[in-house]
């Protein structure tokens, strides 16, 4: 049976970036504008909260401890036990209007993330693959705001979203190089008679993509073939982001956000909660590690 509950009293301003971690049996999240790192366990008990220096994109726990953060103005690897950050690299500098924004780690321990432009109505962006030497690719450009990288379980496949084009695109990913080739509309928001904008995104186990339709307080989950399989209400239309989890990998973790939209506040009072999804029927897929 579909059940959905509120985990604690956390009101983010922007929610984003759930990532359970099957090792410490701990889901991480961030409050991409209130500069911080969360986590928690499964029944959002044993809550902690880190401060970073930068707006926050999104993060990802590395094999060796810690995590890498895609930060404001790069990445960067944070220690939990310190609460220091320091910059690993800068992809695209020199460019006060945009901050690097949703990011996850490949099969093979690499991180891509893209930026975002502040004022959510340019092109100005592009899409940063973070090799664990600490080299950094180009994958694409032209994008207003970078939001649900994921992959294929095989990882064959890189699905990947401008929030504002209201598509979710596929590409050809190398998984030997981490390039991508032969981008291709996945998913039409418009098409499927979504009223949303695609947002957070992950994969489970049978290979079906979902979405967070933000604005609208939808999960969606899409076939491989792009077809809209299933929807999800959710409590809030704030919803951001999605990502499994739990000891079974089967409860859907949803970030919100509380913050101002166009001068309007969020309508519902639980805006900006965390919440878990029991009972849809499918398990996720574990979360890598950044290799480096």
């Amino acid at each position: 049976m579909l059940r959905i509950e509120r985990l604690g009293d956390a009101r983010d301003e922007l929610g984003e970036g759930p990532l359970w971690d099957g090792t410490e049996q701990r889901l991480y999240w961030i409050d991409s504008l209130g500069r911080r790192i969360h986590a928690c366990d499964a029944d959002g008990g044993n809550r902690r909260s880190w401060p970073v220096p930068e707006h926050i994109g999104s993060l990802a726990l590395r094999q060796g401890g810690g995590a890498v953060l895609a930060l404001r103005d790069g990445f960067y690897g944070f220690d939990f036990g310190t609460g220091a950050a320091v910059k690993l690299a800068d992809p695209d500098p020199g460019k006060p209007r945009i901050r690097l924004n949703d990011g996850k780690v490949d099969r093979q321990g690499r991180f891509v993330a893209g930026y975002m432009d502040y004022e959510e109505s340019d092109p100005l962006c592009s899409l940063f693959r973070l090799d664990p030497g600490g080299t950094v690719e180009r994958l694409e450009e032209g994008i207003v705001c970078s939001n649900g990288p994921c992959w294929s379980p095989d990882g064959r496949i890189f699905y990947f979203a401008d929030t504002y084009t209201r598509d979710i695109w596929a590409y050809d990913y190398d998984i030997g190089t981490g390039r991508v080739a032969n981008r291709r509309v996945f998913a039409s928001f418009p098409a499927c008679g979504l009223r949303g904008l695609p947002d957070g995104a992950t994969v489970d186990a049978e290979g079906y993509v979902w979405s967070v339709s933000v604005y609208e307080g939808k999960l969606v989950r899409f076939a491989p073939d792009g077809r809209l399989d299933r929807t999800v209400g959710l409590p809030v239309e704030s919803a951001t982001s999605l990502s499994f989890g739990g000891p079974d990998l089967d409860i859907a973790f949803v970030t919100s956000m509380a913050r101002q939209v166009k001068g309007q506040w969020p309508r519902e009072r639980e805006a900006g909660g965390l919440f878990a999804v029991h009972g849809l029927g499918v398990r996720g897929l574990p979360e890598p590690r950044f290799a480096g």
